[in-house]
């Protein structure tokens, strides 16, 4: 878009007339920049290109050697190492939990404060409008089944576990935080407990695996990358290092917090359908040995089924049992204090977004038992949720196919935060009500039996115990079945699905590490799974702070944002010069024009930046055939020939026609 044509006299005083049209760092003639415009890849200027996905690559899938010998050997070490010395490896896992929390913790919390800014400012301002696809893409889910499926990816073994247990904890002992506002068992502690479970399990988390999922999802549906961590990093590193040594370790780290992560869910997941055991069976408190037991019958159970072949019914398993834990919750809200969780609703939400920045806040700085809180709960769960990202974040990558970044945002944020909080309002409200009202229920009787003894305030405790465990066993199987695939994916170069004896491989890991966190805590079993999620959390921490940066450098040069880019200098230059020229009274059009008139005299469009990623090549790197179907214009060039006489061709004009008749 540029002004009507204006003699030399109206150009600037700085711009000498007779040189107006060499004027900007990437200014050229005419037949020059016709020439240019059949020089871009596949003819189709980089503000033009309506985006690239994954199946339109030639793409070579197959099991990265490297990535798998390494983490291989390094897993299967670490798990031999925890069964061999057990000892050694709780001294070591001790140590390296003391430094990475006394030196670190600060990143953690400002990590996951810096994810929750970022999200918010990538999906509200102008590279909001930017597709997670194609220009043209429309959603591959529903609407409502994309909400479905976010709604299951908040569910899980965790919530579960520390639905009633948190609430309870911090109802019992305090928040220090809070302690100026509320006391330990006081009715106002019931509601800033509540809002303190919130804070770990709501906006941050999903904060965390958003940044994953959307980098994977632009990556991938934008820009025509491989599905892996390392594919992120391309904007940053540059193609040769993402697919050398640095992109190697960056799918090593990944792996590596996948099998942390996912091994503590199935940890947590084993204890407590052991104490369900116990208590329904009327028996002693299990012994490690006995979890050693659960942990290994439910591998073989998700082993089976890999081999078998029925990951058809390991999901529709997935998705009764969603329906499960959704029974089990609307029994405890019916059937419970109904009432008072009502009103805890509003009262959680509001007091959640008021205190939210004084809670981000709460860390070492504020004295010795803000810090031992902060190490005990906030870091751990930092800690945790990044472990799970690669494996969370790439699940909501795929579902999330040609939405805009600011429908992402907005609901991945939304929704399964909202889930969660709901949850704890559930079953921690209801726990916190019989508490108060003389119940014997305690966090003394041990974090993975508090469920079970809210279910003994209700009818058909036995029913629901039995539920219970039932629903964290289906947890498990499909948690286990889910996370390997995905660390086959990133096993195999970003394979969607990855071979079975991979899939299986890293099934067994996921086992032998959650026996090993079990076995390295002794008769602290909890404490052994947070002691290690921290420190093995660390890198990949690194990592995804480095992702914000790739990812901003890739939306900066996204074709989306060079349009808006290119529009807001035409449109400043055109009303400029009209109002110089012609007052109140011009209007804008679209024409020709170089030096500093041109929309883009500044920006070199030719930048093998902005070009290389799109230009498509075959599995050796040759360039191919490859026509891109913008809804803009397919070829600059090709539109002028078209539209125009013979003999008057903008390439066969050396001087303008409206300056000659001057």
């Amino acid at each position: 878009m540029s002004t009507p044509p204006h003699s030399t006299d109206r150009e600037p005083s700085t711009t000498p007339p007779h040189d107006h049209a060499t004027q900007g760092s990437t200014a050229r003639s005419r037949p020059r920049k016709i020439i240019d415009e059949l020089t871009y890849p596949h003819g189709i200027h980089p503000a033009l290109v309506p985006g690239v996905g994954v199946e339109d690559r030639k793409v070579k899938f197959g099991t990265d050697k490297v990535v798998f010998a390494v983490t291989a050997v390094l897993v299967v070490g670490f798990i031999a190492w925890g069964v061999l010395s057990t000892d050694s490896l709780s001294t070591v896992s001790a140590t390296a939990l003391a430094w990475v929390t006394d030196n670190t913790g600060w990143f953690f919390i400002l990590l996951s404060t810096a994810a929750v800014v970022f999200m918010i400012f990538i999906g509200f301002t102008r590279t909001g409008r930017i597709k997670l696809g194609r220009d043209d893409e429309e959603p591959e889910y529903s609407f409502f089944s994309w909400l479905a499926m976010l709604f299951a990816a908040g569910m899980g073994i965790g919530l579960v576990f520390y639905g009633a247990f948190e609430p309870m904890t911090y109802y019992e002992g305090g928040i220090p935080g809070f302690a100026h506002a509320a006391e330990a068992g006081s009715d106002s502690m019931i509601v800033y407990a509540l809002v303190q479970s919130a804070f770990h399990w709501a906006l941050n988390p999903w904060a965390i695996y958003a940044v994953v999922g959307v980098s994977v999802a632009y990556g991938a549906y934008r820009r025509g990358r491989a599905p892996l961590i390392s594919r992120v990093f391309t904007a940053l590193l540059g193609h040769k290092r993402v697919d050398g040594t640095m992109g190697k370790l960056i799918d090593v780290f990944a792996i590596f917090a996948t099998l942390f992560g996912t091994a503590a869910s199935l940890g947590v997941g084993a204890m407590q359908i052991g104490s369900g055991i116990s208590i329904v069976g009327g028996i002693d408190k299990l012994s490690n040995n006995a979890l050693i037991v659960i942990i290994v019958l439910l591998s073989v159970g998700f082993i089976i089924s890999a081999v078998s072949g029925v990951s058809r019914g390991i999901r529709y398993l997935s998705n009764i049992n969603l329906s499960l834990a959704f029974v089990l919750a609307l029994f405890v809200f019916l059937v419970g204090p109904t009432v008072f969780l009502l009103t805890l609703i509003p009262s959680t939400f509001s007091t959640y977004i008021s205190e939210y920045l004084f809670m981000t806040g709460q860390s070492a700085a504020w004295g010795p038992q803000s810090a031992q809180f902060s190490n005990t709960w906030t870091v751990y769960y930092w800690a945790w949720w990044l472990s799970w990202s690669p494996f969370v974040g790439m699940f909501i990558a795929k579902i999330s196919r040609g939405r805009t970044i600011r429908q992402f945002v907005t609901v991945v944020l939304v929704v399964p935060a909202s889930v969660c909080i709901l949850w704890f309002i559930v079953f921690g409200g209801s726990a916190m009500f019989f508490a108060k009202n003389g119940a014997d229920l305690s966090v003394e009787n041990g974090a993975e039996s508090m469920l079970f003894g809210l279910f003994d305030q209700l009818p058909l405790t036995a029913v629901t115990s039995v539920l219970a465990m039932v629903v964290i066993g289906i947890f498990f199987v499909t948690s286990a079945d889910s996370a390997s695939v995905v660390m086959g994916t990133m096993t195999q170069r970003g394979r969607p699905d990855p071979s079975k004896w991979i899939v299986i491989f890293w099934g067994a890991c996921l086992a032998g590490i959650a026996i090993v966190m079990i076995l390295v805590a002794g008769n602290d079993a909890l404490a052994g799974m947070q002691r290690l999620v921290i420190v093995s959390a660390l890198p990949f921490a690194v990592i995804v702070a480095m992702m914000m940066v790739a990812l901003y450098r890739d939306l900066r040069n996204d074709p989306a944002t060079l349009r808006t880019r290119f529009a807001a200098s035409a449109v400043e230059k055109a009303v400029s010069a009209g109002l110089a020229e012609h007052g109140d009274n011009f209007a804008l059009q679209v024409e020709h024009a170089e030096g500093h008139r041109a929309a883009g005299n500044t920006f070199d469009s030719h930048d093998p930046a902005i070009t290389e990623w799109y230009r498509q090549t075959d599995e050796n790197g040759d360039e191919t055939d490859f026509t891109y179907k913008s809804a803009w214009v397919s070829s600059a060039a090709d539109d002028i020939a078209a539209g125009t006489p013979q003999g008057e061709a903008p390439w066969e004009q050396t001087t303008p026609k409206h300056r000659n008749d001057q």
